[in-house]
């Protein structure tokens, strides 16, 4: 093992990771691996039974942001933000099996059976988007109107053909990605036009569309309930939580932290936990009643979080502090940092569990 790992780094770290996999603590069930996309990194995977980082994947690109893997568990799928691509790569080797060109500024990633749904932005301008209301934001939405730019896409992609095979046309920068309970529809969040868009997902025909602007601005993650009966959305500037129910209708919203963005709930839908960026803090919210229960601290910026397979525990992707925040799931006080990433942006686990990025 030894020599395999300093002869071939990537190769030696894959192989270490499967063994500790297949093994685990002695006499414990396999908790499975967790995998991080770092915006200044690559991604690295941390072992579930010892909450330690054990390898690293070069996935051939900077900045990764967006990242998913798919239900069998054969291949984990990066968005490339620089590069402007996706990374296809054999979750058990580490080898990359393809690069699919997307679009500017791919971002959000879900994997749903063989397909790939992945947001990019034409007309990305690069940088962070200016505060609502500014002298700044109100010239880019003239700017945007007098271009006639073109709205963000989202790609889908043919994991094993290797190639989009088709696009749906969003709105201004699209963020989160959810699918509707029936599976025939794709719901995406649009920040910059203050909307979140419900489409066909065969024929990418928008069917509704629904503006948020009264409630708050810049609509970010979006969640479906485990009973697929409501979906939940967060507006990152308007420190809001927004509840839809099943015809995509706004039945609630409800006040949060500072700047909610990635959300999930847990196994039983009976609480929804929302990262709250500039709050520091993951929320927690009882869902039978609608009330704010707790507010867990965790780290600075953090964007994304997944329970794990066994949802004893919570991963939170903490981007400004460069780690990796551990939270019991039944105490909901944080128990480990896991500090040695480059700005974590977005983190998923193999076997598939629920998060913010992924669903099981």
């Amino acid at each position: 093992m030894k020599a395999a790992f300093e002869k071939h780094p990537l190769l030696g770290s894959a192989l270490l990771g499967l063994a500790l996999l297949a093994t685990g603590p002695a006499g414990a069930a396999d908790k499975g691996v967790a995998y991080v996309s770092n915006q200044k990194g690559d991604v690295t995977v941390i072992d579930l039974n010892t909450l330690e980082t054990i390898s690293e994947i070069d996935v051939g690109a900077e900045g990764p942001r967006g990242i998913g893997v798919t239900g069998d568990g054969k291949m984990l799928v990066t968005a490339n933000g620089d590069d402007g691509d996706i990374s296809v790569i054999d979750r058990a080797s580490g080898k990359i099996l393809s690069r699919i060109k997307i679009g500017k500024n791919p971002e959000f990633v879900r994997v749903r059976g063989e397909l790939a749904f992945v947001s990019f932005e034409p007309a990305a301008k690069g940088g962070p988007p200016p505060k609502p209301g500014s002298a700044e934001a109100k010239a880019l939405e003239k700017q945007r109107d007098d271009d006639d730019e073109v709205p963000a896409k989202i790609a889908v992609v043919d994991l094993k053909q290797g190639k989009v095979i088709r696009e749906i046309t969003g709105g201004m920068e699209t963020e989160g990605i959810e699918f509707s309970a029936d599976g025939k529809k794709i719901l995406i969040t649009n920040e910059a036009d203050e909307n979140i868009s419900v489409h066909e997902i065969e024929t990418g025909k928008l069917v509704k569309k629904i503006s948020t602007r009264e409630y708050g601005n810049r609509p970010r993650g979006i969640k479906i309930s485990p009973d697929g009966k409501y979906y939940a959305a967060s507006l990152e500037y308007g420190n809001k939580l927004l509840v839809l129910d099943g015809d995509f209708k706004i039945i609630k919203a409800l006040p949060t932290g500072e700047v909610p963005y990635g959300l999930a709930f847990d196994r039983k839908g009976e609480r929804l936990f929302v990262a709250l960026s500039k709050g520091k803090a993951l929320q927690v919210f009882d869902t039978r009643t609608w009330t704010s229960t707790q507010s867990i601290p965790t780290g600075d910026r953090c964007w994304h979080f997944t329970f794990t397979p066994d949802d004893s525990q919570i991963l939170v992707a903490c981007g400004k502090s460069n780690e990796v925040v551990v939270i019991d799931a039944n105490t909901l006080s944080a128990v480990k940092r896991i500090s040695d990433k480059k700005l974590p942006w977005g983190i998923v686990t193999y076997p598939k569990s629920f998060g913010s990025l992924d669903t099981p």
